[in-house]
């Protein structure tokens, strides 16, 4: 990226890119492991077998979708080994270890006793699905980063379900801001800032923003600070015009649709995306589209041109002042743009996101495998893998293990019992249960379980999934941020939209930097976006992006966007850069409906998600996807649906 050679950029620098386990190079994928050099033959038995201390490319790391990649493909079947019967038998199989897995676990158990024998079984090499924890040690200080789920949020108030569990994790949600140190970057200086590259704006310059730019954060067209954005327009490399109609955007109270009533104007707003809205009713030149451009991708994993200008309204982007829309939500609104004070007041962000979430449910699961008693230790706790398929216990959690095949024992109206195969180490092994929660994501269940209605097959199909690329960087220290006076950098036109340090949270012994001069990790996201297209078309295309594209790509960008935005700091991403992982999730966020794209949810009646997670037999259906609404509340409450609907 840009005009900084590989020695600049610290290419050949010796930080840590791969890791290693035994000597052999894990983040080659579990599917490509020579299984046979490890105890057991199992990588996971190993004492040096710990995923969260894994760099390089993670999140669905090389090799953990082959499988499924070959089933799709229809080839699997043609190579694959006979399986074999392991001879176990269960009270619950569970196809997919991620929150909602582990959350259907927690109620199955809650309703059949602890001793119930549940199998959970997941293609990755660490359970947690997206709540993914990356650990990093940089000279002597422990630092972490969130790989996926941020934090426990949602645009709606947590459901009775999935806030119990919260609190019988221990999470005690208000009592946030005491490990939350909400001032210190402010206390030093530190503001939002827009990073402007020369690719798109035909200059890198980097100046302060009135607005975060976080993805919804209601801060776009506050009138107290009209003057700053004055200021920020003055120094913007944009087209002299585009200053104006950008003022313009932010003073002007015009109503674009006069004669008609509130809800005609949300109807028409709701079939019209933001970036038309703002060319062709407001007729603003294109730089200030460009620079709304990335606003919504942290959310949707789309930009301004795949997102309904009703949805724009209700993050209170500009625009709308002079239209008089009454505040009640229109119809295809996207709940992400309905405001509801109950759920902002409801967040907690631990410094792995809700990777905490994750251990939480597992130590409950299984206690030997994570040690400590609270909601705050375990965050400085060390999983022991090898204890997640022990023998010993009624629960087990069975990694680099991808479903194959489900399907009941004989006919599903009267079956006792569902048969799993699952591919492990280049062999096929059955299991049996008397019931099966499949929580892995709805694409993938139509290649599994053939036996399912046509209908159902076609619906769980549908479901897309919003590819996603979050990094972190484990930095030696962050004194460029200090110098340059900023924590959070914007840039709607670079690699990665998103650049900043993350939340300042100590909390269970955890301590996070609090000076400059310390290491520290910096979180960046990418979203594959492909503007112009419609919603699905760009997440195909972002998924193919991201399987095709190399770690030494990414790290190039990575290397070449911090140098280029913090080089005027005094960063140098040879001397400064620990450690780089790269959390790939080509299959990322659960698809939200949109009004843009799809007619059902303007138009009301059954949605996709309905129709696909109908239990059938003994095969319930769990996963965010099971809701379209891509939040970890949501995975619990299809967990505790999918449990609630299994027979006796």
């Amino acid at each position: 990226m840009g005009d900084y050679n590989d020695r600049e950029l610290g290419m050949k620098r010796n930080i840590t890119r791969r890791d290693f386990l035994n000597g052999v190079a894990v983040t080659a994928g579990a599917a490509m492991m020579p299984w046979h050099l490890f105890a057991d033959g199992d990588p996971v038995k190993s004492p040096a077998y710990y995923p969260p201390a894994l760099n390089g490319l993670r999140g669905s790391h090389p090799g953990s979708v082959d499988v499924a990649h070959a089933l799709r493909d229809g080839t699997f079947w043609d190579t694959a080994s006979t399986p074999q019967d392991t001879g176990e038998t269960f009270d619950l199989i569970i196809v997919g270890g991620g929150i909602s897995g582990l959350a259907a676990a927690h109620f199955y158990r809650k309703a059949a006793g602890v001793n119930a024998r549940i199998l959970i079984l997941d293609n990755h090499d660490d359970f947690g699905g997206h709540a993914k924890r990356n650990e990093f040690r940089v000279n002597n200080a422990f630092r972490l980063g969130f790989g996926g789920t941020y934090s426990i949020e949602s645009p709606a108030p947590y459901s009775k379900a999935a806030r119990g569990v919260i609190e019988e994790l221990g999470i005690d949600v208000a009592s946030y801001p005491k490990y939350h140190d909400a001032k210190l970057y402010r206390a030093l200086g530190l503001r939002p800032k827009i990073f402007f590259d020369k690719e798109t704006f035909g200059v890198d310059r980097l100046i302060t923003s009135p607005a975060s730019f976080g993805g919804g954060e209601k801060d776009y067209a506050n009138a107290g600070e009209i003057d700053a954005w004055k200021q920020m327009l003055a120094q913007a490399p944009i087209a002299q015009q585009a200053k104006s109609d950008f003022e313009r955007l932010l003073r002007d109270e015009k109503d674009y649709f006069p004669g008609l009533t509130s809800t005609e104007k949300k109807a028409k707003l709701a079939r019209m995306s933001y970036a038309s809205f703002l060319t062709e009713l407001v007729r603003v030149h294109p730089d200030v589209v460009k620079v709304f451009q990335a606003v919504p991708q942290p959310l949707f994993g789309l930009g301004i041109d795949a997102v309904s200008a009703q949805d724009a309204w209700g993050f209170d982007m500009p625009g709308f002042e002079g239209m008089k829309l009454d505040p009640a939500p229109g119809k295809g609104m996207n709940r992400d743009a309905i405001p509801n004070e109950e759920a902002e007041k409801y967040f907690f962000h631990f410094p792995d996101g809700n990777a905490t979430i994750a251990r939480l449910l597992v130590r409950e699961l299984i206690p030997d495998a994570i040690p400590g008693n609270s909601a705050t230790d375990v965050v400085m706790a060390t999983a022991n893998y090898s204890r997640l398929d022990s023998a010993s216990s009624s629960v087990k959690i069975r990694l680099n293990s991808t479903a194959v095949r489900v399907k009941h024992v004989g006919d599903a109206a009267t079956a006792k019992e569902v048969e799993v195969a699952y591919a492990r180490g280049g062999k096929v092994y059955t299991a049996k249960a008397k019931n099966c929660v499949l929580a892995c994501w709805h694409v993938v269940i139509p290649y599994i379980c053939d036996e399912l209605p046509s209908k159902q097959r076609e619906a769980l199909a549908s479901a897309q999934k919003v590819p996603l690329l979050y990094t972190n960087v484990a930095l030696r220290n962050w004194t460029s941020f200090q110098k340059l006076n900023t924590n959070a950098v914007y840039a709607p036109g670079c690699y990665h939209t998103r650049v900043g340090l993350d939340l300042a949270v100590s909390i269970g012994g955890y301590e996070c930097a609090r000076q400059p001069e310390q290491p520290i990790v910096v979180h960046m996201m990418k979203t594959p976006c492909q503007p112009g297209r419609a919603a699905r078309e760009q997440h195909t295309l972002g998924r193919i992006e991201l399987f095709e594209t190399s770690f030494e790509t990414m790290e190039r960008e990575i290397r070449g966007q911090l140098v280029r935005t913090l080089g005027a700091g005094g960063f140098d991403p040879a001397r400064d850069i620990a450690a780089i992982t790269v959390n790939r999730w080509p299959h990322g966020y659960a698809y939200e409906y949109n009004s843009l794209w799809d007619s059902f949810w303007l138009e009301g009646g059954e949605t996709p998600c309905e129709v696909a997670r109908k239990t059938f037999g003994r095969i319930a259906i769990a996963n965010a996807d099971a809701g379209a609404y891509a939040y970890t509340d949501e995975a619990i409450n299809q967990a505790w649906r999918a449990v609630g609907e299994l027979k006796s």
